[in-house]
Order: C-alpha cells, then sequence, then structure tokens
C-alpha cells in the first residue's frame, strides 16, 4: 500500500483536511445536517438511560471518580470528559437506534458525537465547532470504513472478518473531532488519529449468540477518541503511516482487500455525510426491510393468525446477523437479541408495534418472550435472494413471501431503506422520533427545549445549556 502521491501519508492528509473545515467552518447545510446527527444521538440516549449496560458503566464510572467537566446524558453531575463519554456513547448505541452509512456498514455518531460533546464541553467550544468537528470526524469515520470495503466482494472486509468496523473506525473519527476541538494543529490531529488507531476495537459475536458488550462498543471507540486527543495535545505522537504502513490499520484489519484511496478521493468536496442513514426503528439496520415488507401486507389487510408459512429473503452477508444461528433467532434470548432477528421483528410488524411502526415496546424482554409473536416467527424461514444481493449493501432490502392457509401467496419487495436519500424521514418524522426516544426520560418541555438548542447550535456560545437541560 502507499500513500497519497504528492508525499503525504493519509493520516496527513486527513489532519490537513480537519484543520480546513476548522478554519473555515462546514457549509451551512452541512452543519444543519451535524445538528440532525446530534438530536438523534441525544434522543436515543436519553431512551436507553435505564438500560442494563449503562448502568453497569455508570458503576464502574463512579468507582473510578475524577474531576468533573463533561455531561454524562440524563445523569447528575459532570464526570471527566473520558469517563462522559464512555457512558454517553454507550447510552447512544445500547438501544441499535443509532444512524448508518452504506456501504460501509458503519453507525458513526454513536462515538463521534460522544467523543466531540465531551471535549467541547470541557474545552468551552462554541456549538458552531461542535458542529465543525462532529462533521469532519465522522466523514473521516466513514472513509477509513470505506477503505475496507471490498467491491468485488460487496460487503465491508471487517464486517466479514468478524470485526466491528464501527468501533474501529469510530475511534479514529472521534480523535479527529476532539483533537480539532483542543485546538491542534493538521500534525496534532494526525497524531490523534495514530493513536486511536491502538483503541478501536470490537467483534460481532455477541450480535449472533448473545452477550451485551456489544452496546459498549461506540462508548469504548468515544472513550478511546477522547483519551487519544488528549495525549496528542500533552505530547505523544502517532505513526505516520498508522493506516496504509505494512503494520498499519487497513493491513492488520483487513489485509490486501483494501482500497486507501477511498480516504481521500474527493475528500472537502464529496461528502458522504448527508447521505448516511437514519434509522425509523430501534433495531439491527438489516432487519429494517423486512419490517417494512411486514407493514405493507399488514396495510393490505393480511390477518396473522391466516398465515401458514412466511419467507424473507435477505442478502447471503447478512443472514448471518439476523437468520442465524435459527434456534436463537426465532426464540430470542431478550429483548436486545429480538432486535437482531429477521424472524422477530417481521412478526413483530405483523402483530402489532408502536411509534412509526415497530419501536421500544416490541423489545422488552416480556415482548420478545409473547408466546403469539414466537408463535409467528417460527414460521419464517430467512433464505438468500439474488436480487438482494445484487442491490447489497448499499441497501439493505429484503422481500416478504407469505402463504395463506386458503391457498394465497402475497409478495411484498422493500429495495429502498426508509432513512436514507432515497426514501429520507421527513423533518416530522425525525422530530417524532426524538420525541417518543425523549419522553422516556424527560417530560415533553425538556424535550422541546433540547431539540431548540440543538437545531440552534450553529448560534450557541458554548454547550452550557444544552448540557444543563440533558440532566434530570
Amino acid at each position: 500500500m502507499t500513500g497519497p502521491a504528492d508525499g503525504e501519508t493519509l493520516v496527513q492528509r486527513l489532519g490537513g483536511f480537519a484543520v480546513g473545515v476548522r478554519e473555515r467552518g462546514l457549509p451551512a447545510e452541512l452543519r444543519a445536517d451535524a445538528a440532525r446527527r446530534v438530536l438523534d444521538v441525544l434522543g436515543n440516549s436519553l431512551a436507553a438511560t435505564a438500560e442494563p449496560p449503562a448502568r453497569a458503566v455508570g458503576a464502574l464510572i463512579a468507582e473510578w471518580g475524577g474531576a468533573g467537566r463533561a455531561t454524562a446524558i440524563g445523569t447528575p453531575g459532570k464526570l471527566p470528559e473520558p469517563s462522559a463519554a464512555l457512558l454517553n456513547g454507550t447510552l447512544a448505541h445500547s438501544l441499535d437506534f443509532d444512524d448508518t452509512h452504506l456501504p460501509s456498514v458503519l453507525h458513526p455518531s454513536a462515538s463521534v458525537v460522544p467523543a466531540a460533546l465531551a471535549v467541547a464541553e470541557s474545552r468551552g467550544a462554541s456549538g458552531a465547532a461542535l458542529l465543525d468537528a462532529i462533521g469532519a470526524g465522522i466523514e473521516i469515520a466513514v472513509r477509513i470504513g470505506m477503505a475496507g470495503y471490498d467491491r468485488e466482494l460487496g460487503n465491508s472486509v471487517f464486517f466479514e472478518r468478524g470485526l466491528h468496523a464501527t468501533a474501529i473506525c469510530g475511534a479514529l473519527g472521534g480523535a479527529a473531532a476532539g483533537a480539532m476541538l483542543s485546538g491542534l494543529d493538521a500534525g496534532g490531529v494526525a497524531d490523534a488519529i495514530g493513536i486511536a488507531a491502538s483503541m478501536g476495537s470490537g467483534l460481532l459475536e455477541a450480535n449472533r449468540t448473545g452477550g451485551t458488550v456489544k452496546r459498549v462498543h461506540c462508548g469504548w471507540a468515544a472513550h478511546g477518541a477522547v483519551t487519544a486527543a488528549g495525549l496528542a495535545r500533552t505530547g505523544l505522537t502517532g505513526p505516520p503511516t498508522v493506516l496504509e504502513g505494512r503494520f498499519g490499520l487497513l493491513q492488520a484489519y483487513c489485509g490486501d482487500q483494501t482500497d486507501p484511496d477511498a480516504i481521500t478521493r474527493g475528500l472537502g468536496e464529496d461528502w458522504e455525510l448527508p447521505g448516511i442513514f437514519f434509522k425509523p426503528y430501534p433495531c439491527n439496520h438489516f432487519t429494517h426491510a423486512g419490517i417494512d415488507a411486514a407493514l405493507r401486507l399488514r396495510a393490505r389487510g393480511v390477518d396473522p393468525a391466516a398465515i401458514e408459512s412466511i419467507e424473507l429473503g435477505a442478502p447471503t452477508a447478512v443472514l448471518r446477523t439476523i437468520g442465524e444461528p435459527r434456534a436463537d433467532k426465532i426464540r430470542p434470548k431478550s429483548g436486545y437479541h429480538a432486535a437482531f432477528s429477521g424472524p422477530y421483528t417481521v412478526a413483530a410488524a405483523l402483530l402489532g408495534g408502536g411509534g412509526l411502526g415497530v419501536f421500544h415496546e416490541d423489545f422488552t424482554d416480556a415482548a420478545a418472550a409473547d408466546p403469539a409473536r414466537l408463535e409467528l416467527a417460527a414460521k419464517v424461514r430467512c433464505v438468500p435472494d439474488a436480487r438482494c444481493d445484487e442491490i447489497f449493501p448499499h441497501q439493505f432490502p429484503a422481500v416478504l413471501r407469505v402463504r395463506l392457509r386458503d391457498g394465497q401467496q402475497l409478495e411484498e419487495r422493500v429495495e429502498v431503506n426508509r432513512g436514507g436519500p432515497g426514501n429520507p424521514l421527513s423533518a416530522d418524522e425525525l422530530a417524532t422520533k426524538f420525541r417518543l426516544n425523549a419522553s422516556r426520560r424527560v417530560p415533553s418541555e425538556r424535550a422541546d427545549r433540547i431539540t431548540e438548542l440543538t437545531y440552534g447550535l450553529p448560534r450557541l456560545p458554548d454547550l452550557t445549556p444544552l448540557g444543563e437541560a440533558l440532566v434530570p
């Protein structure tokens, strides 16, 4: 692997890009998009404050102690920046409701936004500076993720190897954002990214067979990002060839199946940020098209009691996540595991659901054990679909085929996911998502205040009022 032709290494180019964004500021439309990412993260995080992983992380960081300078969402008082980032990143990813970049299959905001918020608040940064850092950090994260996307394979090499690219690349993007907010020059930003490359990690096995550790991945990435930015500020350095080197990140994680030029191709001109998908449902993104297909069948008047069998066709690569092992997917161990089940999510959409179609009440432990849902889920057979394979991973499509007891066969195919550029959530739908999330923790007037402050970030001189609105 080699770096850019002008002699700069990849991470040096990224450092220069980040400082350029800080000096010039993002265009207004990109700042507005970054503000929507912040609001989405805040809503997802408020909704997750009572989740067991958040309680576990909260108990640990209380033991750590330390001088508080950053807000922990939904928690009184303040925490040291790395601790706040750890808790907030855990909250942001706990309900699997965070945004997704395709085709890298990254959830960038859940790491970058918590890291940037912690550093921005502790350094007294303005709202505009926060948004600029978030925009640049997300861009860096997804571009590094795209360097590990194999076009011939049609999938992320990280994902193929069982690696959680979100946590790996999110740490680097968050570190860049933190370094920008810390006032580091281009070399310092490059050092922060280089340091963070030794900190990001994550395995995807919990998606298949259980465990709650995956919910902490984005928190640990944000923690590493804040730490890396701080170490760069105090004099630690990173390798200049940390991305493309013989023992650099791309070779170590992806071997020779990489496209390093994806990191800098069109950098600063062709932005990935606006095309990142917002999630309408609080579950694994691979399940969303199946949910939409089920909702369409429900709207057509299909009675779940009249269903004899269901076939869920999906891209071959996603079946490992939403269809295997079958015994665990038709009888999820918990509400969280139900969010990674194709059979369960189809059953939930056919039988009821709330919010925007399927919502948090569908992913409680009680809902996941509901006999009616489990009976219907057991009728779902997950199979690869050739047309879905052609589209994946630029979309996460699905086809649902239902056979009724009277012999009728019905089909719904969904090839464009809701929440992305081809089928975006409206401003009202995004606002509804935030309100429904926030209502689990704060009264409606507080939710309105948070919305107002977040959309007003370009004009806020500092983050004090937003921080105050986010705690009880």
